[in-house]
């Protein structure tokens, strides 16, 4: 009896793991187009395959169920790969993959890191498309959980970040 009750635990605790909900990503070009129905801000991860905290930060900032529900319920949320060779179109220019000797970047994550390639950065644009702020480096889920309330809403737009951060109330 006691080996069933413990194959039923770890059945439904693998079940359980299964189940998890993971962040929703969609690609730069599938963000604009939901935008367009429904809008809302949207997240940029910018990465690349050979980046350590960039693995870190999917690892765990981008696991934790509070940070995963928080994006999908309030952004649309983009993984892009800073040297992804794939063309994106986006505000009527069409944005390349560049290889300059042993230097490759996509013009696009060039644009929105200005140029300071820095990953893992994560980048907020509004419901209007607008880039709003970069924020390059690795983000632990206490401090990602404060940004992406930051810039879910209007709220940066009305409060320092210095009040915000003082008032900020966790789920995690």
């Amino acid at each position: 009896m006691k080996k069933i009750i413990l194959a039923a635990f770890f059945m439904m605790s693998a079940i359980a793991i299964q189940a998890q909900e993971d962040v929703k990503w969609v690609s730069f070009e599938e963000a604009l187009v939901l935008n367009k129905a429904n809008p809302k801000p949207i997240l940029v991860d910018l990465y690349t395959d050979w980046c350590g905290w960039c693995k870190k930060m999917d690892a765990s900032t981008y696991k934790n169920k509070i940070i995963v529900k928080y994006i999908n319920d309030n952004y649309y949320a983009v993984k892009m790969d800073g040297e992804g060779k794939k063309d994106i179109n986006f505000k009527g220019k069409t944005f390349k993959f560049v290889q300059q000797g042993r230097s490759k970047y996509h013009e696009l994550a060039a644009a929105i890191m200005k140029g300071k390639m820095s990953y893992p950065s994560t980048a907020f644009f509004d419901a209007e498309q607008q880039l709003i702020q970069t924020v390059p480096g690795y983000l632990a889920k206490e401090r990602f959980e404060k940004i992406l309330a930051f810039f879910s809403g209007d709220t940066h737009k009305k409060t320092p970040w210095p009040d915000f951060e003082k008032n900020f109330k966790s789920a995690l």
